[in-house]
């Protein structure tokens, strides 16, 4: 079954959308995880910086992610009119 153009490129947009959040995802959770004892030798709200960040901006960057995915995706849908919501 060979899939039309379109569908190739709806499928190549969301590959590309999908690999650039799970960079940041990653980047998120093991790089920041790795800098994680520098990060606490700084302080902010008298908190480690590395405590804080995977504490509360780590969960903030997830909910992020997940916000740009489901709006890009909508955006796609509607751009190659895939959207199944009839």
């Amino acid at each position: 079954m060979k899939l039309e153009e379109r569908q190739r490129a709806y499928w190549r947009r969301n590959l590309k959308l999908t690999l650039s959040l799970l960079s940041v995802w990653f980047g998120v959770t093991f790089v920041g995880g790795y800098y994680a004892s520098e990060l606490n030798t700084l302080s902010f709200l008298g908190f480690p910086l590395g405590f804080y960040l995977f504490a509360q901006g780590s969960l903030l960057i997830y909910l992020l992610i997940i916000m740009i995915y489901v709006f890009a995706m909508n955006r796609l849908d509607r751009q190659f009119r895939a959207d199944t919501r009839r």
